[in-house]
């Protein structure tokens, strides 16, 4: 009895693993059939499998850039000597598909110099490949947090923040119908051979309707930059894009990490921070200390503009936050600004001048005079709902990929 009950055991869990495997291979043709279908109703280039292999050396891990929620990317050189990223799209589920297709179509939808071009994909062998343009600089994460080089000066911040606002702009208002990106941070913003900046990642991207203040959807972005009201509400809009373009611009004058665990509870969530120290009048607290040495009058100036934008774009309720339009303009003012206004100064940045001016007179013989905005003393500091700290809340979505657009220090010289 006992050895005929085994065999039904056996029986049962051979016939379940069969069973299992023919509808993950289903699946997996489906998905395939779906991704082919998008590629041809797209007109989006084919590379053979035998060319993107040999691009990559096998797939190389020395050639790896980084890798995702939703597959590796790898640096590749073809035989013309172009180089190019490569996205090698991970086996699972038909969700990463989708994700895939969505960008496809996205990506063969709109050109703008801010945004990163699709090349091309290959779906050959069991593989399903994105081929991008290639970004020697890496990503802007990577620079603001030391990873590669030593620092940006502040102009070339500026610059990318203003062309990163562009680029988004064009995507909500040039567009019909717009789209909203979803998961705009630093390490989706790639940087060329002249530091000029690419938005990258569109997989969680959608188009919607002209017609639509919003559309409600479960939240899915990347902690700590994603917009608070949608959290909330499931709404999401233009809006939120602003927000996490906030945040992005207060990294740029920070250089300090989204979410760091490292800091005081308070202060763990980057956006809280900034609010608390920009109303506050506090702001040369936490101002990259690699923009000491060269604190000009018009960068000072301009990173406390900066800074007044970033405070706007991060308010809770999306009706007081700009549109991207208007963050592009007023980036595109601040930069090619000539004067250097003066600013009212709070007791709390006197200390920290104070502060500042006696390291930099130790170090460079030279002060620095610490100013604040006029438009943020006073400003009520009290905020509500900021977006989620990683993980002290629920998400409803996996995080989205951590950048896969790194760059291979050795791969070009």
């Amino acid at each position: 009895i006992v050895a005929g009950a085994s065999s039904v055991v056996l029986v049962g869990l051979l016939f379940f693993l069969l069973r299992r495997r023919r509808s993950s291979l289903r699946s997996r043709m489906s998905a395939k059939g779906l991704l082919s279908k998008a590629v041809g109703s797209f007109n989006v280039p084919f590379y053979p499998y035998r060319e993107i292999e040999k691009a990559t050396n096998g797939f190389s891990e020395k050639q790896r850039l980084g890798t995702g929620a939703y597959g590796t990317v790898y640096a590749g050189k073809f035989h013309n000597g172009e180089w190019v990223a490569i996205k090698k799209i991970r086996h699972r589920d038909t969700d990463g598909i989708e994700q895939v297709m969505n960008e496809i179509k996205l990506l063969s939808s709109v050109s703008h110099a801010n945004l990163v071009r699709l090349l091309g994909c290959c779906i050959e062998q069991d593989e399903q490949i994105l081929v991008y343009e290639f970004m020697p600089n890496g990503t802007l994460a990577q620079h603001l947090q030391r990873e590669r080089g030593q620092g940006l000066p502040w102009s070339v911040r500026l610059e990318i923040a203003a062309e990163t606002a562009h680029a988004i702009a064009h995507l909500h208002s040039a567009l019909n119908p717009p789209i909203y990106h979803r998961d705009i941070k630093s390490s989706n913003i790639l940087l060329d051979y002249n530091f000029k900046s690419k938005v990258a990642d569109f997989g969680l991207s959608r188009m919607v309707s002209t017609e639509t203040s919003h559309i409600s959807t479960a939240p899915q972005g990347t902690p700590g930059y994603l917009d608070p009201q949608y959290h909330q509400n499931f709404h999401l809009s233009d809006k939120s894009d602003v927000y996490s373009f906030g945040v992005v611009l207060v990294e740029i004058i920070t250089a300090m990490k989204v979410v760091d665990f490292s800091r005081n509870h308070s202060e763990v969530n980057l956006a809280a921070l900034a609010i608390d120290k920009i109303g506050k009048g506090c702001l040369d607290d936490i101002i990259d200390p690699f923009l000491e040495p060269n604190r000009d009058a018009w960068t000072l100036s301009t990173i406390h503009k900066v800074a007044e934008l970033a405070f706007r774009c991060l308010a809770f309720h999306r009706d007081m936050r700009p549109s991207m339009l208007e963050v592009a303009v007023e980036l595109d003012r601040i930069r090619f600004s000539n004067d250097s206004n003066n600013y009212a100064m709070s007791p709390c940045s006197s200390m920290s001048s104070a502060r500042s001016q006696l390291s930099t007179m130790k170090k460079h013989g030279s002060s620095i005079n610490a100013v604040v905005p006029h438009m943020v003393i006073g400003i009520p500091t009290e905020v509500n709902g900021m977006s989620p700290q990683s993980v002290h809340e629920r998400w409803f979505s996996e995080q989205s990929s951590p950048s896969t657009n790194g760059l291979l220090d050795n791969v070009v010289q």
